[in-house]
C-alpha cells in the first residue's frame, strides 16, 4: 500500500526503509542471470558471499548462499563465470540495502551459453547494429592508432612490432585494459570511448590472444557492442583466432583473423607501398616515351612534306604576285594621279578666266567712290568728287573733273567708232 504522507506529516526514514522491505518482501522467490565478480568465503562462516553483475547495465547486487550449498555444485564458481541463481530478494533496511539470498544455484554450461549469445546476436542484428552500411572504411594511412589491450600482452606486441616493421613512422596511442573477466568489458568500453574522443586518433584496434568462449565471454557484452556501434571512429576487432567469433566482430567495421592481421590491414606496407611507385613511375615513363616516340614522328612526317620541307618556294611564288600587284597598284595609281592633275590643271584655268583679276589684265578698271563703293552709274558723281581707279597692278587716286551721262545711241555710236 501507497504511503500516505503530506507537508505535515512526512513518513520518517524507517517508515519508508520498512515499506520497502515488505514491497520487496511480497516480491518472492525469483531466478536472476548474471556475471559472478567476486567470490568471498569467510573462515569459519557457514555462508558465501557473492556479487552479481548485469551484463548490459552498471548494476551489481549481493548474494548469500550457503557453504553447504556452494560446496554441492557441480563446477567451482569462480569469478567472470555466468550462472542462474534462484533466489529470494531481501532488503535490510538498517543498511538500505538490497541482496538475494540464493536457494539454488546453477552453472551456464557452454550450450547454453552459446544459445544465449545467438539470442543476443540475433537482438542485435534485429537493431541493424550490424548492418554492412553500418561499416566505415578504414583511412590509407591514419594519423594515430589506437590501440585498446591489456599491459604487456602478446597482442600489444605483436601489433605494434607488425605495424612499426611495415610502417616505420606510425604513431599509436595505446588505452590499456583488462581483456579477462568481469571487468574486462567495462575498461574495454572505457578504454575505447577515450580513444574516440581523442581527434587525433583515426582507427581503434581492440585486440586480444586467443581462449576458451568463457574467456571471451566480455567481448560479447551488450554494452560493448551498443559503445563500439556508437563510436565515429572506424573500430578494428582482433580478438582471439580464426574460428574464434565473438559478437564484437559483426559490430566492428573491420575484423581481422588476428593481432598481427590487425596490423596489416590498419597499416600499409612502405616497401609494397614503394614497389607500387616505383612500378608506377616506370609506367608513366613508358607512356611518355611512347608518346613522345609517336609525336616525333608525326612532327618528321609532317617536315617531310614540300611545303615543310622548302617552304621558301611558296614564298617565293607570294613574292612574284606580291610584285605583280604592287606595280599594278603602283600604274593605276598614276594614271589617277595624272588625270587628277590634268582636271585641278583646268579648272584652276577656268578659275582664272573667271577671276576678276584676270579682268583687270585686260584693261578694265574698277572705279569706287570715297567709301569704296564701286560705281556702275554716273549719277550721284559730282565734279570734282575724289575717286579711286582699280587697275590689274594697284590704284589710281583721281579728281572728278566733269560728269558725262551718255545715252544708249551715244554708246553705240561710240563702239562704232571704236
Amino acid at each position: 500500500m501507497a504511503l500516505e504522507t503530506s507537508v505535515e506529516k512526512p513518513a520518517p526514514v524507517r517508515a519508508v526503509a520498512n515499506a520497502i522491505s515488505g514491497w520487496i518482501d511480497r516480491l518472492g522467490p525469483i531466478w536472476v542471470e548474471g556475471q559472478v565478480t567476486q567470490v568471498n568465503r569467510r573462515p569459519g562462516l557457514a555462508t558465501v558471499f557473492l556479487t552479481l553483475r548485469d551484463s548490459v547495465a552498471d548494476i551489481s547486487v549481493p548474494v548469500t548462499c550457503s557453504r553447504v550449498l556452494f560446496d554441492s555444485l557441480a563446477a567451482p564458481v569462480t569469478e567472470g563465470a555466468s550462472i542462474v541463481v534462484h533466489a529470494k530478494p531481501s532488503y535490510y533496511a538498517n543498511r538500505g540495502t538490497l541482496s538475494l539470498q540464493a536457494r539454488d544455484i546453477r552453472m551456464v554450461g557452454l550450450g547454453e551459453l552459446l544459445a544465449r549469445l545467438e539470442q543476443r546476436r540475433q537482438l542485435l542484428a534485429a537493431e541493424g547494429l550490424f548492418a554492412r552500411e553500418r561499416k566505415r572504411p578504414l583511412p590509407f594511412l591514419p594519423q594515430r592508432v589506437g590501440l585498446v589491450t591489456a599491459p604487456s600482452s602478446a597482442a600489444e606486441r605483436d601489433v605494434l612490432e607488425n605495424a612499426r616493421r611495415r610502417w616505420p613512422a606510425v604513431a599509436f596511442e595505446v588505452a590499456h585494459a583488462t581483456m579477462q573477466g568481469p571487468r574486462s568489458a567495462g575498461e574495454v568500453i572505457e578504454a575505447v570511448r577515450r580513444l574516440e574522443a581523442d581527434p587525433a586518433v583515426d582507427v581503434i584496434i581492440v585486440a586480444r590472444g586467443g581462449g576458451s568462449v568463457e574467456d571471451l565471454l566480455p567481448f560479447s557484452d551488450e554494452g560493448l557492442i551498443r559503445a563500439v556501434a556508437a563510436v565515429r571512429t572506424p573500430v578494428v576487432s582482433a580478438i582471439g583466432h580464426e574460428p574464434d567469433t565473438p559478437l564484437l566482430d559483426l559490430v566492428a567495421d573491420v575484423r581481422a583473423s588476428t593481432p598481427t592481421d590487425a596490423a596489416k590491414l590498419v597499416v600499409p606496407d612502405v616497401d609494397d607501398e614503394r614497389r607500387g611507385i616505383d612500378d608506377a613511375r616506370a609506367r608513366m615513363r613508358h607512356l611518355l616515351r611512347s608518346w613522345l616516340v609517336r609525336e616525333q614522328a608525326g612532327l618528321d612526317a609532317l617536315r617531310s612534306r614540300p611545303a615543310l620541307a622548302a617552304p621558301h618556294s611558296l614564298l617565293d611564288a607570294r613574292l612574284g604576285e606580291l610584285a605583280d600587284q604592287r606595280s599594278r597598284l603602283r600604274r593605276q595609281l598614276e594614271r589617277q594621279l595624272d588625270r587628277a592633275a590634268d582636271d585641278i590643271d583646268h579648272r584652276r584655268a577656268r578659275v582664272r578666266a573667271l577671276s576678276p583679276l584676270a579682268t583687270l589684265q585686260r584693261g578694265y578698271a574698277v572705279v569706287q567712290d570715297a567709301d569704296g563703293r564701286a560705281l556702275t552709274s554716273v549719277a550721284g558723281v559730282d565734279a570734282g568728287a575724289p575717286l579711286t581707279v582699280r587697275v590689274a597692278d594697284g590704284r589710281v587716286h583721281v579728281l572728278t573733273e566733269r560728269v558725262e551721262a551718255l545715252t544708249p545711241t551715244t554708246e553705240e555710236n561710240r563702239g562704232e567708232e571704236d
